[in-house]
């Protein structure tokens, strides 16, 4: 038996409406077609996120370890396999098998149980994120990757209906963010970015002490990657936590820090666009704080 955890599906009704619901009904056979396809034995309980199921597993014929991961196809995770397979394991999860079309991965096997936002150090922490980052963001994205540009371009049209619906600080500090993507958006980048690489992305492993997993590609510059090392682990004082994550990041990824503070701006459009859109009355207070933190730097 395969059990789909009920988060997951409650997940997949939330975000994906009825085409999420028969992702999660046909969940079952997937999981018994791709042990049986690629000779793997469940070892252990079924493990989820927002969008996929995965199962501990190792393969029959060696006794190598590895994670089943099967999610519902769509932009997001059609780029999954693609960035895995350019990585090679160079900070990030080892892609072992796949099938793009049916949403299906076979991948190294990692600590679940240790999130580098367990490790109780805030800096060391930054840290090791800010490493991955660099070593990811040095590959370029290959060929046919969604491109931060045309995301760019939406966000910045999109601002202004957005911001109406705002009160007035939010609905200013979101024309702000606007004008910051407008002012860089014309040389989005190209390198082959993570986008959601939070400290909870980040599993320890053995062939390395940190690993990072769940990228959802695309290709650009590497300061739209840096808001989720600025959000997460928020400390006391968030000002000056913002101001020495935001200067360790562009250290060690060797960015310009102004158009570095734009694209991070434009994650915070990002982000407050899609809570518009789900009807959220204002904007995130953390998010918030940093982007003011960040305007002010800039000035």
């Amino acid at each position: 038996m395969i059990e789909i955890p009920a988060e997951l599906a409650a997940s997949q009704a939330r975000f994906n409406g009825e085409a999420g619901r028969a992702f999660v009904a046909a969940l079952p056979g997937r999981a018994r077609e791709f042990l049986g396809r690629w000779g793997l034995r469940v070892t252990g309980p079924s493990m989820h996120g927002v969008a996929s199921l995965v199962l501990p597993v190792t393969r029959r014929a060696d006794g190598v370890r590895a994670a089943l991961k099967l999610q519902l196809p769509d932009e997001e995770s059609a780029g999954e396999p693609v960035a895995l397979r350019v990585w090679d394991g160079n900070g990030a999860v080892r892609l072992l098998a796949e099938d793009p079309g049916a949403g299906a991965m076979l991948l190294e096997r990692l600590d679940e149980g240790r999130h580098l936002s367990a490790s109780g150090d805030v800096r060391a922490a930054v840290e090791v994120l800010a490493g991955l980052l660099s070593r990811l963001a040095a590959a370029p994205a290959p060929e046919g990757m969604r491109g931060l540009g045309e995301i760019a371009a939406r966000m910045v049209a999109a601002a202004p209906a957005a911001a109406a619906r705002l009160g007035a600080e939010d609905g200013a500090l979101l024309r702000d963010c606007a004008a910051a993507v407008r002012e860089v958006m014309d040389e989005p980048g190209d390198r082959l970015l993570h986008w959601d690489l939070h400290y909870d992305n980040i599993l320890a492993g053995q062939r390395e002490p940190w690993l990072a997993i769940d990228p959802k590609p695309l290709a650009g510059d590497p300061g739209f990657e840096l808001l989720p090392a600025l959000t997460d682990l928020w400390q006391a004082d968030p000002a000056a936590g913002t101001r020495w994550r935001f200067d360790l990041l562009t250290e060690r990824l060797g960015l310009d820090r102004a158009r570095a503070r734009a694209w991070t701006l434009g994650r915070v459009l990002q982000n407050g666009l899609w809570d518009v859109e789900d009807g959220e009355p204002a904007l995130d207070p953390d998010q918030v704080s940093i982007a003011r933190t960040l305007l002010s730097a800039g000035r």
